[in-house]
């Protein structure tokens, strides 16, 4: 089953990587605060974090195969 958003993959990749939200905020240039409001749902990141979610996401698959 694919993750059907943008903070469900997220939420997948980070699992799968073994990374806490600390190591996550750090590779997105973000801080522990803005992942964790994220992951929670309690807020939306911006444009300019999704292209750098999705950007993340990608090489995360590509460096999988």
């Amino acid at each position: 089953m694919m993750p059907k958003d943008l903070i469900d993959q997220l939420i997948v990749y980070r699992l799968e990587h073994k990374l806490s939200q600390p190591q996550l905020a750090k590779k997105l240039g973000v801080t522990f605060q803005t992942v964790n409001r994220w992951l929670n749902r309690h807020m939306k990141p911006g444009q300019i974090h999704e292209y750098h979610i999705k950007k993340l996401l990608r090489n995360g698959r590509a460096a999988a195969r």
